[in-house]
């Protein structure tokens, strides 16, 4: 069981992975960044609705570890018979990759497309003003991101 600090270190790595991963939205020219997150929450929710969580519990197969030869250093050896080692329990939605169908068709009817914008290079990181984005603009191929630890996130068209 993990305890209170492993949890908290557990979080800020997580946190941390989840800084230095492109950035993946729904986009769309000239939206503001709060009504496409008020649309995605909608079709989320809708998605949720019509397809709904349905975990199954399942199992992977046991692993049979065959019989081991060991040897001390008198030269006296004995044989460990072999076993089987039971597979994992896990849980998993089989509803997941149609839920996140629908969210994608939902946004699209609403105009927005997904999108990944890489992480802008730290000399744009350093050299842009903080501010982050308010309306999604025309991206380009130099368009980046930047993350803020508060969550937020800017998106940069590099000059070239």
């Amino acid at each position: 069981m993990l305890g209170l600090r492993s949890l908290v270190g557990l979080s800020v790595l997580l946190a941390l992975l989840a800084s230095c991963a492109p950035l993946s939205i729904y986009h769309r020219d000239g939206a503001p960044v709060s009504r496409m997150q008020s649309d995605l929450l909608s079709c989320q929710i809708s998605a949720l609705e019509d397809v709904p969580v349905s975990n199954q519990i399942r199992q992977e197969p046991p692993v049979y570890i065959p019989a081991r030869r060991y040897c001390n250093s008198d030269g006296r050896c004995y044989t460990r018979g072999g076993y089987f080692e039971e597979g994992r329990i896990y849980t998993v939605d089989v509803n997941a990759d149609l839920r996140r169908k629908a969210e994608g068709q939902c946004m699209a009817d609403q105009g927005y497309r997904p999108v990944t914008l890489p992480n802008c290079p730290n000399s744009v990181f350093r050299a842009a003003p903080k501010a982050s984005t308010q309306v999604l603009p025309r991206l380009n191929p130099r368009s980046c991101a930047i993350r803020y630890q508060d969550g937020t996130w800017q998106i940069v068209t590099q000059g070239g």
